[in-house]
Order: structure tokens, then C-alpha cells, then sequence
């Protein structure tokens, strides 16, 4: 079940993050490292309303952070198709959760936000070798676009259509 995230999530969230970071750094994937995505992103996540989580008797499973458009790193290029956006960023499924369309929901759950909110797309952006995000990403009908220098990620988008 998805659901917006809370406080009383953030131990098992950072818990989360190490546990990805960790299959990362296995599968040779430099994006992320300890200290980012930290608990101070979660907890501002949660503020705002923009963390939500997938759970399985109550356990954490995956995260997804849904925000309007604003990344100050994306205004560097000017291949983007669509103007009103929203972005998913933070996006985390257990390496002993995978298989089991864990994060094909967490991005459905994006795809009815931005549907409901009458945005054009949704953007995101992943490390150059993070080979899995990007195989997902593709299947999922994001369009690669160009590389992001001021955070070494290569851009992508989705147009959104009821």
C-alpha cells in the first residue's frame, strides 16, 4: 500500500537508503553515498507533503519523492519537451523487494498525481551508470535527453496523456 510518508517512517527509511546504497556500491553504481539521500531530505520530504512510501506489514519496501517542478539544475538545458512538470526524485526499492512491481507502483503513483494535476510530464534524472534506473526508466516510456553537468545525471522525461 502507498501512503504519504511520516515521521515515525524515518528510521526504517534511512535503514532503506543503506540497504540500496549498499546494492549500489555492488553493482558498481556511484550515484549515491552515505550521507545522501539522508534523513534531513526525508523529513523535509515529509513536511511538504511530497514522500511516499510503499508498505508491506508495515514495513517500508520503497520511497518516492514527488515535487512540482523546481530543481534549479534542470533550468541548464533546453531539451525538455514539456513545460509543466513535476519530478520524482529519492526513489528507493530493497534489493530484497525487487521483482515485485514495487517500483512500477511508486511510479503509477506519480503518473496519477501528475495526471490529477493537470501536469504535462513528469522529469527525473539518474547517474550515467546507474544502468538500472535507466532500463527502467526506458521501459517505462521515459525519453533520455541530455546530460546534466552541474550534477554529472543525464535528464529524463515522460509525457503524461489520459
Amino acid at each position: 500500500m502507498i501512503t504519504y510518508g511520516i515521521y515515525e517512517d524515518l528510521d526504517q527509511l534511512e535503514n532503506l537508503t543503506i540497504e540500496v546504497i549498499d546494492d549500489m556500491a555492488k553493482s558498481n553504481i556511484p550515484q549515491w553515498s552515505i550521507g545522501y539521500p539522508a534523513r534531513t531530505h526525508f523529513k523535509k520530504d515529509i513536511e511538504m507533503k511530497y514522500l511516499y512510501v510503499f508498505k508491506e506489514d508495515n514495513n517500508i519496501l520503497g520511497s518516492i519523492t514527488i515535487i512540482p517542478e523546481d530543481d534549479p539544475s534542470y533550468i541548464t538545458i533546453d531539451s525538455w519537451i514539456k513545460d509543466k512538470s513535476i519530478v520524482i526524485h529519492r526513489m528507493l526499492v530493497s534489493p530484497n523487494a525487487r521483482k515485485k512491481g514495487i517500483a512500477t507502483k511508486l511510479l503509477n503513483k506519480a503518473i496519477d498525481i501528475g495526471l490529477n494535476g493537470n501536469f504535462e510530464s513528469i522529469k527525473t534524472d539518474t547517474h550515467l551508470k546507474n544502468y538500472k534506473m535507466i532500463n527502467f526508466l526506458k521501459k517505462k516510456g521515459f525519453v533520455e535527453l541530455d546530460y546534466l553537468e552541474t550534477i554529472d545525471r543525464i535528464a529524463y522525461e515522460k509525457v503524461l496523456e489520459d
